[in-house]
């Protein structure tokens, strides 16, 4: 379609059924935004019919271009494209729109709904995530195959989108490393909820995007010769493109179009009437899809299947001759726990940051499709692969610089882990992790599976002070549904935090290290490193009859030992357990749970330099949490666990009174 070249009939009979599809379900369920589903069906109609590679029989073919609905309140011009592309999405789906258990919920839910690319709601989400799209699959057709993952990353954006900072962040890092298979268009409608974007910003978007070495071009939204002219400019640039489309709000309402009114509400039946009307259909109808636009949009099938077939076709002329460990369904090799290293207590103290740096360079032979990197933390998190090459703008090595974008890495981890095959890890200190909580909680949600390495885990980090030194931050961490939080206590346990991490593909895993030494305990006095696995373990059992518990995680279970020797010295029995994983422990059986934590033992003490919210469920209502209760202070280390109370000295005295 030319610029030139006007509009067919049959093309704008199937923009304004987009349209009418997306104000009906809002209508119908009271609920919704209609306004920007109704200014987009133009790009829509564009996208589905002459751009996108995608199979509707398929929706996770390898090989299909990707659509990311950043604005995921404008979900029902996706629905509405699902259901006319022939994804398998009903016309009682579309009525069931935001109804308690139907396929069209209020925002694009990843793994609810076939075709849904991601989970979009938050703003700014779904465009970070989608440079972490374009980033996997610049991976893949560098490390794998160029001619099989030559796909491209199409997003839709609004104002709100570009103005969250995660979105900033992405799209300073993606103009950087130049990625061309990332296309996003820009919905300019000048409109929010509270009104005009004048209200808040006065901004110059496209200066911006220039400045982060973006391509950008304007076009207007009802001409399709234009916006198909400026996506065929953007397929061939090598840089990432934004389209900014002018646009306007409720397109056709003739009372609410350009208004805030058409935003976050039905437009109600008396405008929806007029509206319909204005489009020359009948004003008492609803959920009316013309017979030659269902035939002109359910042709996605048939060419779709096309398009795949070629591809498998290419995979199986190539496939033979690839060496490359890409394995979408199930990333791990066979036998590559093997690559695991262990240690002994002659390897010397060392923290379990550096444990996990020795960890992860053992496993990069045997998992190629490995990578991942810090928000420009690599020698603190100890995340450099050695030996592999920097992703780059020209190149896709291993090693990926987020720089300082703890909020982009997070959702960029979400986009690379969307990516079939791909093992993506991002590091930073543990108090950071409160940038990261978005795309984390989305990750969770949505059962992706990326690793984080959280390091420098509590006041042991000594100098830098409060600012830098977490408190409330594994309780927080815990508190998210379907995330592993793994805090070893050795380089043994570390190595095994990375095994159960690796091998949990049902959501993400957050491994929690210290920035301390602690000495490698000698498995050969105490319980297996494997225990880890299940979470909890008895690390240290009972001399005699059993009077106390101590529990702990990561860099306090040192300290419980130490002073579990001190109250054995007195006779009094006292078993350690090592409680790295609540989430792991929780998945156990009831029996193996009693059998850590018996009942019939009252006096338990859990010792964690962290707040002790949660630890209540474990030491119940007889026991105590040595934690912390505030803030923590600049000086060293050892000098704060002194004046925090974290000894052995302490530790046991407060057994002992508890035993009293």
């Amino acid at each position: 379609m030319s610029e030139a070249l006007p509009a067919t009939d049959l093309a704008r009979e199937s923009i304004d059924t987009i349209r009418l599809l997306a104000a009906d379900a809002v209508e119908l369920a009271r609920s919704g935004h209609p306004g920007t589903p109704m200014e987009a069906a133009p790009l829509a109609y564009l996208l589905f019919t002459r751009h996108l590679r995608y199979n509707p029989l398929n929706p996770e073919w390898p090989g299909r271009d990707r659509f990311v609905l950043s604005c995921g309140h404008a979900s029902m011009l996706l629905y509405s494209m699902l259901h006319l592309t022939g994804y398998g999405l009903s016309l009682d789906d579309l009525r069931a729109f935001r109804q308690l258990g139907s396929k069209t919920p209020g925002h694009p839910e990843f793994g609810h709904t076939p075709g849904v690319e991601t989970t979009t709601g938050p703003l700014g989400q779904g465009l970070s995530v989608a440079v972490g799209m374009a980033m996997g699959g610049r991976f893949l057709a560098q490390q794998v195959d160029a001619v099989l993952f030559d796909y491209r990353i199409y997003t839709l954006c609004s104002d709100g989108d570009l103005m969250e900072g995660v979105a900033s962040e992405a799209a300073s890092l993606a103009g950087h490393l130049r990625l061309g298979n990332l296309i996003t268009v820009f919905l300019d409608n000048h409109i929010t909820i509270e009104g005009d974007t004048a209200l808040a910003t006065s901004e110059e978007t496209a200066t911006r995007f220039l400045a982060y070495g973006w391509q950008v071009l304007r076009v207007e939204g009802e001409n399709l010769g234009q916006m198909n002219a400026a996506l065929e400019r953007a397929k061939s640039d090598p840089r990432p493109s934004l389209i900014i489309a002018r646009t306007h709000i409720g397109f056709g309402a003739p009372n609410k179009q350009d208004s805030a009114d058409a935003h976050g509400a039905p437009l109600g039946a008396e405008e929806l009437r007029l509206t319909k009307q204005g489009f020359g259909r009948d004003p008492e109808a609803a959920f009316v899809v013309p017979e030659g636009v269902r035939q002109h949009l359910g042709a996605a099938r048939e060419r779709g299947a096309a398009l795949e077939a070629d591809w498998q076709r290419q995979w199986q002329e190539r496939s033979a001759i690839l060496d490359h460990g890409w394995r979408p369904e199930n990333p791990l090799p066979d036998g590559w726990e093997q690559a695991l290293p262990s240690f002994t207590p002659a390897d010397g103290a060392m923290a379990t940051r550096q444990a996990s740096g020795r960890v992860l360079n053992a496993l990069r032979p045997v998992l190629p499709l490995l990578l991942g990197g810090s928000a420009d933390l690599a020698p603190s998190n100890n995340t450099w692969l050695q030996g592999e090459a920097a992703f780059t703008p020209g190149g896709s090595g291993r090693n990926i610089h987020f720089g300082v974008r703890e909020h982009a890495m997070g959702a960029i981890l979400n986009g690379l882990a969307h990516t079939p095959g791909l093992l993506p890890f991002g590091g930073t200190f543990l108090v950071f992790s409160d940038y990261m909580r978005p795309p984390m909680r989305l990750a969770a949600m949505m059962g992706l599976a990326p690793i984080y390495v959280f390091t420098h885990d509590s006041i042991g980090l000594g100098e830098d002070g409060p600012t830098h030194q977490p408190v409330e931050h594994l309780a927080c961490l815990r508190a998210v549904p379907n995330l592993t939080v793994i805090r070893p206590c050795d380089a043994n346990e570390t190595a095994q935090a990375w095994r159960a991490a690796l091998a949990n593909r049902r959501g993400p895993t957050a491994l929690v290290l210290s920035r301390q030494a602690l000495p490698v305990l000698d498995r050969t006095l105490l319980a297996p490193a494997e225990g880890l696995l299940r979470g909890g373990y008895v690390l240290a059992p009972e001399d005699g009859p059993l009077q106390g518990i101590l529990l702990a995680s990561g860099a306090e279970v040192p300290l419980a030992l130490a002073a579990r020797e001190l109250l054995q010295a007195e006779g009094i029995g006292t078993r350690v357990v090592s409680l790295p994983c609540w989430e792991l422990f929780e998945a156990q059986p009831e029996a193996y749970r009693q059998e850590v934590l018996p009942a019939c033992c009252g006096a338990r003490l859990a010792v964690e330099a962290a707040s002790p919210f949660g630890w209540e469920r474990y030491v119940g209502m007889a026991g105590e949490v040595q934690g912390m209760t505030g803030y923590g202070a600049s000086g060293p280390a050892a000098d704060l666990m002194n004046h925090f109370g974290f000894t052995p000295t302490q530790v046991a005295r407060r057994l002992r009174r508890l035993l009293a």
